[in-house]
């Protein structure tokens, strides 16, 4: 179904924060395309510039480099913002167990700035990133909302803490919260550097590299991997739901299940590479299987991803050749 028929009032504001990330810039695209005003806010510690510069001279954007640790940047963020769609957060499940302090100061008090900014310039709907990873060990799949398990890294900790801070702006402020549990996503502009980088957006550069992969554990883990395009219609689907929507959070993802050694193939097969992996160690905090029901998405928020993995996997690729 996609997003392409859905409307907004004339005149409509989104601040997009970690707008200039991998899902942000997306946001921001897709926006801006739709005729509206976006604003961006990024301090730029993981987003790039390059993924929005090619916004720059479209007279619907706005660019904001600031901090959401910071209150009265996201106040200041805020003011005129009628949603206020907010992806700024670092990311990684290993990085957050060798950075939990900062992990909790940038995730958990970045939303909880910016959930106080939204309330106070009364922003009509607040979208939030929250992670599939909020289901911590409930071995059970698909995984379905209400149904979580221990949580099992730093990380996994401050999306929980987002969805209970989110709930309480709802229940004692009024503010129409919903939060968005992704299920590893890619696509275009996720970077492919550094020690913590995606799995696809990494194999993909080693292999155009002549690199051999690392695989982390057996490669028998399975990932509901979920193409950007799909996030971006969940989240403007979400700024339109029902009141009923608010203080929830939803499962977001396709609903399929891959293996990792399985896509580790099929990127090579595509690639014309005949590579075998380094078969790694676990990465510590990693959920071993995740496969999504997204039956709530559907009915609440209008939910109908587009985006199948094979279709977003051809598509991620294409874009990675013409712009590694």
């Amino acid at each position: 179904m996609g997003y392409s028929e859905l409307t907004f009032p004339e005149d409509s504001t989104f601040l997009v924060t970690g707008g200039a990330g991998f899902i942000g810039s997306n946001l921001c695209e897709a926006i801006l395309a739709m005729g509206h005003h976006v604003r961006c806010l990024d301090d730029l510690s993981t987003g790039k510039r390059a993924n929005v510069d090619l916004f720059a001279d479209d007279p619907n954007y706005e660019f904001l480099l600031g901090d959401v640790k910071d209150l009265d940047t996201c106040v200041a963020a805020c003011e005129g913002a009628n949603y206020v769609l907010h992806e700024a957060a670092w990311g990684s499940v290993p990085r957050s167990v060798e950075m939990p302090l900062f992990y909790c100061a940038n995730n958990i008090t970045g939303t909880l700035n910016m959930l106080e900014a939204a309330r106070r310039v009364g922003v009509r709907r607040f979208v939030y990133a929250s992670s599939s990873s909020v289901y911590g060990d409930e071995p059970n799949l698909p995984k379905c909302e209400g149904r979580e398990g221990r949580l099992l890294s730093p990380y996994a900790l401050t999306k929980r803490a987002d969805e209970e801070w989110a709930r309480q702006y709802h229940l004692h402020y009024g503010l129409e919260t919903v939060g968005l549990r992704y299920f590893n996503v890619f696509g275009r502009r996720q970077d492919p550097n550094g020690a913590y980088a995606a799995v696809i957006p990494r194999w993909i550069r080693q292999l155009v590299r002549g690199e051999r992969p690392t695989i982390n554990g057996d490669g028998r883990q399975s990932r509901d991997f979920t193409y950007v395009e799909n996030v971006v219609e969940a989240n403007l689907r979400a700024c339109l739901a029902p009141g009923s929507a608010a203080g929830e959070a939803f499962n977001v993802a396709y609903g399929g299940r891959e293996y990792l050694i399985d896509v580790y193939r099929l990127i090579c097969d595509a690639l014309g590479a005949d590579v075998e992996p380094v078969f790694g160690p676990p990465r510590a905090g990693d959920i071993r299987h995740s496969n999504a029901d997204i039956t709530k998405a559907r009915k609440v928020l209008g939910y109908d991803p587009d985006w199948d993995f094979a279709r977003g996997i051809a598509a991620a690729i294409e874009w990675y050749r013409a712009n590694l």
